[in-house]
Parts: structure tokens; C-alpha cells; sequence
């Protein structure tokens, strides 16, 4: 047990002053635990944090001297999955492995626990999450025996529950009021009423950790296998037909690049945190959704610390992260952007009412709006009823700070009234601010600061009303209007909102006094906005479909239809007006907004019986349409979209022209990338139905389609659906590909790596193990085989239906030859090919594996050099080795192939009389300096021997694979670089230089796949082809000194 101070812990100051914050760093680092550290809490009013651990402890550590209080609470039975602390610091709960819980009650002097726990018997599985309600008489727990239970705290008894959740039950939390409760489980949120146990909503999405917002108003949640974090509507519900969006996503952005792990809120409101095991922690500003400065990161040792949970300080300037290395460590917060602004007040400064003429003019109160305005609401505002409530944090001015520069920055008004804004009593404010217009009507000054105090609580209808009497007031002054731009902006109201904005930039234009005028350089033009937003959105559409099915009206879309619906859309509407506030573009929102609006899901489906074509649903609404045959399996698709919280659905029956062949080309071309870039992919399994168990996936005919090999490598999430459009497995996690189950599913039935399948990326490498993979796949159309490989190897080449799968195959594989310089598609069995004789005939060819050579150990190789030594001199090794390095790539191109070989010569042909099914003809070969072999072919070879020489000649060859030389993939410098038998090598022999080149020459004498070659007339070679591979080895070593090396032209 130890502890590494960095810093002294942070105390509230006693003086009025500021400084500026430090970034965010670690203060001291806790040691202590055995095992990964599962839940963190501070301990309110106390300086003191419980932590809990798989080493089955629970510990308490003294965050002033960093130093563990008292021996580890042991005992445990399993380990210590949850802990929370009761609101008035009095108690601490924690959770087991094994379903039960513990409570401890803090010491009187509040320096430890007492050491006398009382448990509670309940649940049957571990206990994944704990909270206290407010008033810390009762608690909530969470199992993963799919209950909630709310217990007594005083007498152990379930005062409600257990409540039944379907799933594994994550976490719990209650509302700041404590009459909801919400419960995070493996397919639902689920809020009940505290005091009835009635269940008040549910949302149809999965919840690793969920909490509600200090207004008690949304909920955030995150799951453990997406890297989104969502903010949900808390307050509707399935019956509330005012609202039709039932536990709407108000929104939704990408947090972390890799699982998150914990959540927790700030206690004053600001801000949240989320850990993830990309190794991480973040910060969240609560009022406008953006990251607060840079990422807390945990670097890597020997393993991968990830954070497994994070808990905030009772002031909200420390938190505690606890790892999966055991490790506990606090950190200093950053501040959002809110609890910055208002470091510009000044609590000890003198009323202002008074003296407002002389310290306050209408530039200030114009700047001071304004900063005070983009907080408000920039970035993303909550739909109205929905805004936070968020206590600004009381801090101090810099002691060098003048009070001139003090009333510059502030609206005159009085201290009471400020204090009460700035500390987040809102109740205080606006009764003192009312009181002040009632004793002057005319006091614009209040109305303009009631504006803006009932816009922080949400009460827009009571912020545009004083808005307007501040213009009735001023009607000169652009303030009123950039109050009545805030409280539309709240309510929803943007085409007004947008409206009253570019009055304000009028009354600015046209200020009498010049330093109003400035002001209008804080702000961009409507039409710059308008502009930028245009072109992410073109930025965005270049890379998805030329049309998408809108889920939401049921019509398919062009990109021109896609744009004309964001722009009547609310989401486009709130970021136009939310994004004239700002002096610059904030193109990361915007991006954010376009991306999250277009997000687009495709299908992957095996084509069955009549489906709908562009034809049959242009200008129809798929809703409306006779559901019978593919219209159902369409309607199903865009239903399911639309339940998924997506607008966008693409499905290649109906989305693309299959008579315009221009389309047709750049569709299929495009195809891998649309799958790519899709938020999501649906595969639907017609043949499998409901309920099925694992091996269906295995089993369908989906699995057997050409097509779909690219349709589930390509995206990066997808989830596979039975007949009836439920989650195969009944896996409700959003992304099939983390499904362990269904990926060795999946891997056993394609043959392909489960990691490669998770994670695949497009390209050259391994081309003969990509060939295998869709070797028996079938299409109905026999060129969509190659083209479906199309974008696997990330080729682009012309689509030419009619023209054969031979040449289709022919010219992709040329393309994958002339671009990589990779022959191992060169190494088949079967037919060779019309297109050229070096490729087969079909896709079929790839079926068995390629040929391995006998595994060679180190020693092995050491063996043979030390032998070749004594017969093979080091400086011909030398020259073979430069000599076959000097090769370049293989030229494949108008159907010929410049093939590098190292040939021998066939010198006697005789036909063995063995019977075979069919035209089969097995042959006994001898060549110079190979062992004799027998091959089988289809094609009749014409005999002969020494004695008796053929005309046309034949050649048993090896074609070159650079991969024997052993090079590295790259060289960082070359300048340097000597390679055996180059000139630079003459002299005395480099060692390193000679071991290469013997080792090459125990690779070439191994056994080897060999072509057999029937020159023609006009010189060039032809491959003959066989049903096995022909496997032959040099006679012996000595013959490698007078191997052939030569550069053949192939038909």
C-alpha cells in the first residue's frame, strides 16, 4: 500500500481571488489494490474516498494525506463490484459478485467507516450498480439477475421491488427530487415511480450506465459497447401522444474511440465525465455537449490500464478514477466554458444599480449578453421543458483586475440579484429583478437580466416577453433582439429566432457610436453560415448512395430531395441559429449535425422472387404500397430503421437505376465504400426464424451469396436479423460485430478470421487468401463474382455485363497481379482461363489452399548452410541472389502476362495408363535437374522422350516470388543499403550478405509448385493446366548454380 502525492489536493480559497487554472493533471496516485478497481466515491462533507476492487476489499483513503484510513475492509466473499455514499455523508453501500450488499455507516468524527457492516440478502447475481435517493434513507441497486430492488436502509427491507427488467440491470439513479428511478439494462432504460413502482417509461435502448441531469429533466446514458453517449428525453412517455418521439435521442455524439466504462456527473451541474477503454477519461460541458479540454490519458506499461470508473468531488473540482491495474488516482477538473464566464464576476464589488450610468454602457451590456447568450445556447439547446438548469460555480476576479474593467464586463444590476444568477438561484434572481421593474417600470436594464435569468430556467415564453419590453424600451439598441434571439432559439421557434438575429446585426450595422459597431465583428453572416453548412453537407453526400429511402415519409430521395429535407428540417434550422452567435464557423458542430442528420443504414439481403425496382416505388410512399412479396421485406427494413432512431435507409433492389448503366457502373464501383461509411448495416436472414439457435447464421442461404462477403467486411457495425426482423441470438447489443457468439459463428462458416472480420480493410495483401474466401459463393449473375471483389481489393475497373465471368475475372485479377506484383493468384487447380492461361477458369480454382512447403525450422536452415558451405562456393550464391533481385515486378496487361520464372527443361513425356472419370490423362515427366513427376490434365499432351524430341517445346517453371529473398516490407534508407552480389558487394563477403544468399539457396531447394508451359509458334507460352497441383523439387543442390532465370510472355 502506498500513495504518489503530485500535488496538493485542492481546497475552496478563503480570498477573493483568481488565478488561472491549471490543465488537468493528476494529484496523487493511490496504491493499494490487488486487482482492477470496479467504483469510486467520494464521501460528502469529508475528505475522504471509498473505493472498491475484484481483490474482494473495500477501502477508504484520506485525500489529505493520500494515505489508506484503517486495514482494508476484507471479508468479502466476492469482489466489490459498486459503491455509492449516502447524500448527507453518513453512509456508504457496496455492492458483491455474489448479489449481496453491505452498508457501512462513516465514523461520527467522519475520519473512517465503522467497522460493524449490516447486509442485505436479496439478489441472486452480482450486484452492478448502487445509489442512495436523497433523502439517504433508502437505496436502489442493480443486479444482473434482471431485478431492481429499493431498500430501507434503516431496517434492510425491500420497500419496492424486485422489480423485473427482461436483462442483466448495469446501473441505477435517481431524479434530484427522488421520485423517479432509472435503471440502465441490457435493452432498456426503464424510469418508475418511487413512490407507486409504476413504470413511467421505457426506451428501447441498451444502457451500460444511466443518470439523470441535475434538473431531473433527461437522462444521460452510455452503453459498454458503443462509443456514443445519449441524452434522452426523461419526462415522455408511450402514452403522451403530445410527443411523438417516445424517449426521443436529443442527442447523440461520439464520446471515445473505443468502449466506455463509467459515467458521472458533475455535482454543480457543468459538466460530465465518461471513462473508456480506449484509456481515457473526458469531460463534457452539460449546457453545450462539447469536450472540455484534453483527454485524461492512461498510458500503457505492460498492459492496458483502462479506467474502469470515475466519481466527482462534492465541489466538483476533483475526480477519482479508479483502473483495471489497481491503481486509484484524482485529478483536477477542467473548467466549461460556463464556470469560466463566470470568473468574470465580481461578488465583493459595490451595487451597481447606483452607478450604472457611469460604469455600464450599451457595448458592454451588448458583450456581456452575449457571452453570457452563447452559453446558453450554443452548440445544441435542449427542446423546450428540456434545458439544464446549471449552478454557475462562485469564483473570483484576478487581484489585478480593475473595477472599471469589472463594470465593463457585467449588466448593471444589483449584488443580491447578481450573487443569486451566478450561484444558480435562479428563484432569488428573478424575485429580486421583478422587484426592481416593479419599483421602475422603465428599468430595461432588469427586464434585459430577468430575460436572461428565466431563459437559464427554461421559462421562454417569460424571457421573450421581457425580451420584447426591452425592445419597446430601446427600441434603437440591438440588446432586446438578441434576447428575443435566445428565447425563440429555447422555444424552438428558429425561423423567428434567425429573423430577430439579423434585426440585431442591423441595429448594429447601424449604431450611432463606434464601438457598438465593432460588436457586429463578433457574429458571421447568415449567408457565411448558410455557405459552410452547404458544403459539409456536399462534403458529406459524396460518399453515400445517389438515392436513400427516407424511413420517416416512406419516398426515395435523391441527394438534391435529401438536402431540400434538411433544410426544412429542425436540426438544420437550430444550427443555423445557433451558429450565427459565434465570431467563427465551428465547422466540428457543423460536421457533427450534417454527419448525425445523413447517417444512412444499409441492408444486406439475398434477392428472392419478384423485388421492387427503382420503377416500382418512385413517387409512391413505400408505407402505402400493397404489401406483398419484396414490398414487405422493404416496408420491414424501413420500419426497422426508422425504430433504430435512423432517417436514412439503402436498399440496392429500389435505391439504384439497374437500366442506366452509368449508374449501374459507378453504383457497384461504390458499393464497398456505401457499406463502409453506413452508420449501420441490417443483414436480414430470411430463412432464419424467430428464436433460432446458433449455427441458423451458419446455415442460411445469406452465407452461400457472392455478394455478401463485402455487404459484412466492409461495415463497421452491423446486426443480423431473423425472419421476423428480431436480433438473431436475441443479441440486442448495437453492434453484432463485439458479438463473440456470432463472429466464430461466422468465422467457422466463411472460413475467414474472426479479427478479420471485426476489422477488416481493404486492399492487395493476401490476395490468394481473399479469393478463397468467395471461392464457393454463388451469384446469379456469373460477372458479379469479380465484381463483387471489386472493392475487397479496392479496385475500380469498368463494369461490362454480358462480357463472361472468365473475362471479368480475367481482368480483375490482372488488375490485382499489375498493381501488387502478388503472383499467388497465379497458384489455382482446374481450368486455365480464356482471358489468359496463367489464371483459371472460375472462382472455383480457389477452393483448396495453396501449396505449403515442408515447415523449416531455424535449426533446419542452420543445418543446410553449414552443408551447402562445403559444396556450393558463397560468391555464385552471391550472384544468384543479386541476380534474381534485379527482377522487377511481374507486367500483366492486355491479357499478357510477363511472368519471372527460373525454368527447366521437359525432356520426355509418356502417358501412364491409369483410368480416371471422365477426360482426365495422367502423364509421367522428366526435366533437367528435377525429380521425375506425374501430373493430370484434361488436355492430351503429345509424348516423347530424348530418343525421340517433340517440336514443341515444354518447360516445367517456377514462377518468382520475391517473399524467398526474406527482405523487409520497407526500407527506411536505402542509401546505405548493400544486398548480396551487388557491385557495392565486391571485395571481402559481408557475412550478413552471405548468410542471405545461403539461405535462399535452401528455400529454392525445397519443394515447389510448378507450371508446366507449352511454348507456341510465335514464341510465347501457354500454361497447361491441372487438377492438382504439381509439386516437384531440384534433383540436387549443385544445379542450382546453373538455374535458368528467365522473363516469359504468357498468353
Amino acid at each position: 500500500m502506498s500513495v504518489t502525492t503530485h500535488q496538493a489536493s485542492p481546497k475552496a480559497p478563503t480570498q477573493a481571488t483568481r488565478r488561472e487554472p491549471l490543465a488537468p493533471h493528476v494529484t496523487m496516485t493511490l496504491k493499494g489494490h490487488k486487482d482492477r478497481v470496479h467504483d469510486v466515491a467520494f464521501i460528502r462533507g469529508t475528505r475522504l474516498l471509498v473505493t472498491g476492487s475484484a481483490d474482494k476489499s473495500l477501502r477508504v483513503w484520506d485525500l489529505d494525506t493520500g494515505k489508506q484510513v484503517g486495514e482494508p475492509l476484507l471479508g468479502y466473499s466476492a469482489q466489490v463490484l459498486s459503491v455509492a455514499a449516502s447524500p448527507d455523508g453518513h453512509w456508504i453501500v457496496s455492492g458483491r459478485g455474489n448479489g449481496s450488499i453491505l452498508v457501512w455507516e462513516v465514523a461520527t468524527d467522519k475520519t473512517d467507516l465503522k467497522r460493524a457492516p449490516v447486509s442485505f440478502e436479496g439478489h441472486k447475481w452480482g450486484i452492478s450498480g448502487v445509489v442512495f435517493a436523497p433523502d439517504s434513507e433508502t437505496f436502489a441497486s442493480a443486479s444482473w439477475d434482471k431485478t431492481v430492488c429499493v431498500w430501507k436502509r434503516e431496517t434492510g427491507k425491500i420497500v419496492l421491488g424486485p422489480l423485473k427488467v427482461g436483462s442483466g440491470a448495469n446501473s441505477v439513479s435517481y431524479s434530484p427530487d427522488g421520485m423517479k428511478l432509472a435503471a440502465g439494462t441490457m435493452e432498456h432504460i426503464i424510469v418508475w415511480n418511487t413512490k407507486t413502482g409504476e413504470e413511467l417509461l421505457k426506451i428501447e435502448r441498451r444502457a451500460f450506465r444511466v443518470t439523470f441531469t441535475p434538473d431531473g429533466l433527461r437522462l444521460v446514458s452510455t452503453s459498454g459497447y458503443e462509443r456514443d453517449i445519449q441524452f434522452s428525453d426523461a419526462t415522455t412517455g408511450d402514452i403522451r401522444i403530445s410527443d411523438a418521439t417516445t424517449g426521443e435521442i436529443i442527442k447523440q455524439f461520439k464520446a471515445h474511440t473505443y468502449d466506455l466504462t463509467s459515467l458521472a456527473m458533475a455535482p454543480n451541474g457543468t459538466k460530465f465525465a465518461t471513462t473508456s477503454r480506449d484509456n481515457t477519461t473526458r469531460f463534457f460541458d452539460l449546457t453545450t455537449f462539447e469536450r472540455i479540454g484534453k483527454p485524461l490519458e492512461f498510458y500503457r506499461v505492460w498492459f492496458i490500464p483502462f479506467p474502469e470508473c470515475v466519481a466527482f468531488s462534492e465541489d466538483s473540482q476533483l475526480i477519482a478514477t479508479g483502473c483495471a491495474d489497481g491503481l486509484v488516482r484524482t485529478w483536477t477538473v477542467p473548467l466549461s466554458d460556463l464556470e469560466k464566464e463566470s470568473q468574470q464576476f465580481d461578488p465583493h464589488s459595490p451595487p451597481g444599480r447606483n452607478n450604472r450610468a457611469a460604469a455600464t454602457t450599451r457595448h458592454a451590456e451588448g458583450s456581456k449578453i452575449k457571452n453570457m447568450m452563447n452559453r446558453l445556447f450554443s452548440r445544441s439547446s435542449a427542446p423546450q421543458g428540456h434545458a439544464p438548469r446549471i449552478p454557475l460555480s462562485k469564483d473570483t476576479l484576478r487581484e489585478d483586475t480593475s473595477k472599471g474593467q469589472v463594470a465593463d464586463n457585467i449588466l448593471a444590476v444589483n449584488t443580491t440579484a447578481r450573487e443569486a444568477c451566478i450561484t444558480g438561484d435562479l428563484v432569488t434572481a428573478d424575485r429580486l429583478l421583478s422587484r426592481e421593474i416593479n419599483t421602475d417600470s422603465n428599468d430595461y436594464n432588469s427586464y434585459a437580466n430577468r430575460s436572461f435569468v428565466m431563459a437559464r430556467k427554461a421559462d421562454w415564453d417569460r424571457a421573450l416577453d421581457d425580451a420584447l419590453k426591452v425592445i419597446k424600451r430601446t427600441p434603437s439598441s440591438h440588446i432586446g433582439y438578441q434576447l428575443q434571439h435566445a428565447a425563440l432559439h429555447g422555444a424552438q421557434r428558429y425561423d423567428e429566432a434567425i429573423d430577430a438575429f439579423q434585426t440585431m446585426l442591423s441595429k448594429l450595422e447601424n449604431a450611432p457610436d463606434t464601438q457598438t459597431r465593432k460588436l457586429r465583428q463578433q457574429y458571421i453572416n447568415p449567408s457565411e453560415a448558410e455557405r459552410a453548412i452547404q458544403e459539409t453537407i456536399k462534403a458529406q453526400l459524396d460518399d453515400a448512395p445517389h438515392r436513400l429511402l427516407n424511413t420517416f415519409t416512406g419516398r426515395l430521395c435523391d441527394g438534391e430531395g435529401q438536402i431540400n429535407a434538411f433544410k426544412t428540417s429542425t436540426e438544420y434550422k437550430e444550427l443555423l441559429s445557433s451558429t450565427l452567435v459565434h465570431a467563427d464557423l465551428r465547422m466540428e458542430r457543423i460536421q457533427d449535425v450534417v454527419a448525425t442528420y445523413f447517417r444512412c443504414v444499409t441492408l444486406s439481403h439475398r434477392w428472392e422472387g419478384k423485388e421492387p425496382l427503382l420503377h416500382d416505388i418512385q413517387d409512391k410512399v413505400v408505407h402505402e404500397l400493397n404489401p406483398v412479396g419484396g414490398i414487405v421485406k422493404l416496408q420491414s427494413f424501413c420500419k426497422t430503421v426508422r425504430a433504430a432512431g435512423y432517417r436514412w435507409g439503402w436498399i440496392d433492389t429500389c435505391c439504384i437505376d439497374q437500366t442506366n448503366n452509368v449508374e449501374l457502373q459507378k453504383s457497384l464501383n461504390s458499393m464497398f465504400v456505401w457499406y463502409r461509411t453506413s452508420a449501420l448495416t441490417m443483414v436480414y436472414l430470411s430463412d432464419v426464424p424467430p428464436s433460432s439457435k446458433p449455427g441458423a447464421l451458419a446455415r442460411s442461404a445469406w452465407d452461400t451469396r457472392g455478394w455478401t462477403v463485402p455487404e459484412f467486411l466492409a461495415p463497421k457495425v452491423i446486426r443480423f436479423y431473423q425472419n421476423d426482423w428480431t436480433p438473431y441470438l436475441n443479441d440486442r447489443s448495437p453492434n453484432h460485430k463485439q458479438s463473440v457468439a456470432i463472429m466464430q459463428e461466422l468465422e467457422y462458416s466463411t472460413g475467414i478470421d474472426a479479427k478479420i472480420l471485426v476489422a477488416f480493410s481493404p486492399g492487395m495483401v493476401n490476395a490468394r487468401e481473399k479469393l478463397q474466401w468467395v471461392s464457393a459463393r454463388v451469384t446469379t449473375v456469373q460477372e458479379d463474382i469479380a465484381y463483387s471483389l471489386f472493392g475487397i481489393f479496392g479496385v475500380h475497373l469498368p463494369v461490362m455485363y454480358g462480357e463472361k465471368k472468365q473475362n471479368a475475372l480475367g481482368r480483375l485479377l490482372q488488375e490485382v497481379v499489375a498493381r501488387s506484383g502478388d503472383i499467388s493468384a497465379l497458384d489455382w487447380v482446374g481450368q486455365s482461363s480464356e482471358f489468359n492461361s496463367c489464371l483459371p477458369a472460375g472462382i472455383t480454382s480457389y477452393t483448396a489452399p495453396p501449396y505449403t512447403p515442408p515447415f523449416l525450422s531455424e535449426g533446419d536452415i542452420q543445418t543446410s548452410i553449414s552443408l551447402l558451405r562445403q559444396i556450393v562456393a558463397v560468391n555464385l550464391a552471391l550472384k544468384l541472389y543479386a541476380l534474381l533481385d534485379n527482377l522487377n515486378a511481374p507486367r500483366f496487361a492486355n491479357c499478357r502476362l510477363q511472368l519471372h520464372c527460373i525454368a527447366f527443361r521437359v525432356t520426355a513425356v509418356t502417358q501412364r495408363p491409369v483410368e480416371h472419370k471422365g477426360t482426365y490423362f495422367t502423364y509421367e515427366v522428366k526435366a533437367d535437374g528435377l525429380r521425375d513427376l506425374q501430373i493430370t490434365t484434361e488436355d492430351r499432351l503429345l509424348q516423347f522422350s530424348r530418343e525421340r524430341p517433340a517440336r514443341q517445346p515444354f518447360l516445367l517453371v517456377r514462377p518468382w516470388d520475391r517473399r524467398l529473398l526474406e527482405l523487409p516490407d520497407y526500407a527506411d534508407d536505402t542509401d546505405d543499403l548493400t544486398l548480396p552480389g551487388s557491385p557495392e558487394g565486391e571485395g571481402p563477403v559481408d557475412p550478413e550478405s552471405s548468410e542471405r544468399a545461403m539461405r535462399l539457396i535452401v528455400r529454392l531447394g525445397q519443394p515447389f509448385s510448378a507450371f508446366l508451359l507449352a511454348q507456341q509458334r510465335s514464341g510465347e507460352y501457354k500454361r497447361i493446366a491441372s487438377d492438382h497441383d504439381i509439386i516437384t523439387q531440384v534433383r540436387d543442390v549443385d544445379y542450382v548454380h546453373g538455374m535458368d532465370i528467365r522473363t516469359l510472355e504468357m498468353l
